[in-house]
């Protein structure tokens, strides 16, 4: 616990504190935030309402326990930040996908089969080169490039193979020529906080990676695109990519609700403090919901 501030009862949902979660605790400690870190693995909830609601973040980094521990918090009457709903969506591609078409924002062509067999046909439809990813996953993990049919097939026929029948739902995309690079957005509390561009030596374009990055000016099309995809999907905190096709029009590519901003932070310098503004939001957040 620290010493009492603005902001009471603050829990930081973790199981690893990486050098994000580091300097959002040092933010925390400069503004007097109360707070208590509590590790996911660990935890536990029981199906009774709190006597005491709290304000959480969710920085736990496995998907599946963020999204779980979310519904937990949530159901004993906690505010969790980034709500449960908001880590289902981002979590999963394809509901990514969905919620950024409804909303009318530009994306690749993207198409689901149920079986590795109708991904085939889909990919038929869609045209290659085409990539296949995982519907739930980080840091470029298993995403496949597929310059042609036969390669695709090599790829089905190994995706059927595999054990779980999630993973024979498949998720396929266009392939976007994007120029050596692509973009990530950092939004919170409806403010885009900056930009930087990532460029890497592999085609995948993730700082876990080695992509460098590199801080720029976003344009009007992209602070409105990140602010409608963080929007879309409900997120409070978001870091949203964006890929620019052959044109320089850029595209949502997805939205991430356990945003990692140190290769951010380092490109941006002292221009923004990401830490310091999610501290801030959380403090307004409190206020309005608390008191």
């Amino acid at each position: 616990m620290r010493p009492a501030g603005p902001l009471a009862s603050l829990l930081l949902l973790a199981s690893r504190v990486r050098a994000d979660e580091k300097r959002l605790l040092d933010a925390f400690d400069r503004r007097g935030v109360r707070y208590e870190h509590v590790d996911s693995r660990t935890a536990w909830t029981p199906l009774v309402r709190a006597p005491r609601r709290r304000l959480v973040l969710n920085r736990e980094i496995g998907h599946a326990r963020a999204l779980y521990a979310a519904r937990a918090l949530e159901a004993a009457g906690h505010l969790v930040v980034n709500s449960a709903a908001a880590t289902d969506v981002c979590g999963d591609k394809w509901q990514t996908s969905v919620a950024i078409g409804a909303a009318g924002l530009p994306t690749p062509r993207t198409a689901l089969g149920l079986t590795p067999e109708a991904a085939l046909e889909a990919l038929e439809a869609l045209g290659y080169p085409a990539v296949v990813k995982p519907l739930v996953g980080s840091w470029g993990r298993l995403v496949t490039p597929l310059p042609d049919r036969r390669t695709a097939e090599t790829v089905m026929e190994y995706v059927a193979a595999l054990p779980s029948p999630q993973s024979h739902i498949v998720y396929v995309q266009e392939m976007v020529a994007k120029p050596g690079r692509d973009i990530r957005a950092i939004v919170v509390g409806g403010e885009v906080l900056g930009a930087v561009h990532r460029r890497g030596e592999q085609w995948r374009t993730n700082v876990a990676r080695g992509a460098a990055t590199e801080a720029f000016e976003p344009s009007e099309d992209v602070v409105d695109l990140a602010l409608a995809a963080a929007r879309a999907v409900g997120a409070d905190i978001a870091g949203v990519d964006l890929i620019e096709d052959a044109d320089g029009r850029p595209l949502v590519l997805e939205v991430n609700h356990g945003v990692e901003f140190s290769g951010f932070q380092r490109a941006v310098g002292d221009r923004v403090d990401v830490a310091d503004r999610i501290a801030e939001f959380l403090m307004t957040r409190a206020q309005t919901c608390f008191e």
